[in-house]
């Protein structure tokens, strides 16, 4: 099967675990063995501890610092999760590389496309397909005031419209980087939310053929699938 990573960014409330949710269970019944990954490993403590801190809001003691953090955590997430993750099939990724650059150039004051730069290098993390959710930062607001769970760095209106801007910018820079498409595109109401899902879909059959999928399959009836979360 195709390699096929696709990665969910925008902002909080923007919609992507909702994506993510109708895209698992769209792909079950075309067969397409879609797993789900986050978009950190957690698998270095130094690293570790520096991430923590700058999902708080905490930045690091310089901003090179930082960097090696998130480049560390990715090269580990590429080799220990994505890789065995897309051995079996596409994965999506709710968040990855866009959205650990635009925290960075949120804390630390430098252009989000250095970081996009740096970060992209890690080639096993490349998503074929990157997904900005545009939804409006009000919207996204909204939505996250009627969640039960506390609000975090991130979400406050000010912030979430400057990480708005940093996800355009990056997404700019990501696809000037890799030449690897960035659809953007708001998940405000239902129609959107399919179009959405069919663009993914699309993308997936193709990454996935249906005849290859037949092929593949044993003689009898195959076991009902279910999405399935790899990773930490």
């Amino acid at each position: 099967m195709s390699r096929m990573l696709l990665a969910l960014e925008g902002i909080a409330g923007a919609g992507k675990s909702t994506l993510r949710d109708r895209l698992l269970s769209a792909a079950m019944p075309e067969d397409i063995r879609l797993g789900h990954i986050g978009q950190f490993a957690w698998l270095s403590l130094e690293a570790t501890r520096t991430l923590t801190g700058l999902r708080a809001g905490r930045p690091a003691p310089t901003g090179e610092q930082a960097l090696s953090a998130a480049r560390r955590d990715l090269e580990l997430h590429a080799c220990h999760n994505l890789a065995p993750a897309l051995s079996l099939g596409p994965v999506v990724a709710d968040r990855l590389t866009l959205s650990t650059a635009c925290l960075l150039a949120l804390l630390h004051d430098r252009p989000v496309a250095d970081y996009v730069r740096n970060l992209a290098e890690v080639t096993p993390v490349r998503a074929e397909l990157t997904v900005l959710l545009t939804t409006e930062p009000e919207l996204c607001h909204a939505r996250l005031s009627q969640r039960a769970t506390s609000r975090r760095f991130g979400e406050a209106p000010p912030t979430a419209a400057r990480l708005a801007d940093l996800y355009e910018q990056a997404a700019t820079a990501w696809t000037e980087t890799t030449g690897l498409p960035v659809l953007r595109h708001p998940c405000t109401a239902e129609p959107d939310l399919d179009l959405l899902t069919a663009a993914c879909l699309d993308q997936l059959r193709a990454a996935a053929p249906r005849t290859a999928r037949i092929l593949e399959e044993p003689p009898h009836a195959p076991a009902p699938l279910s999405p399935r979360r790899l990773g930490p």
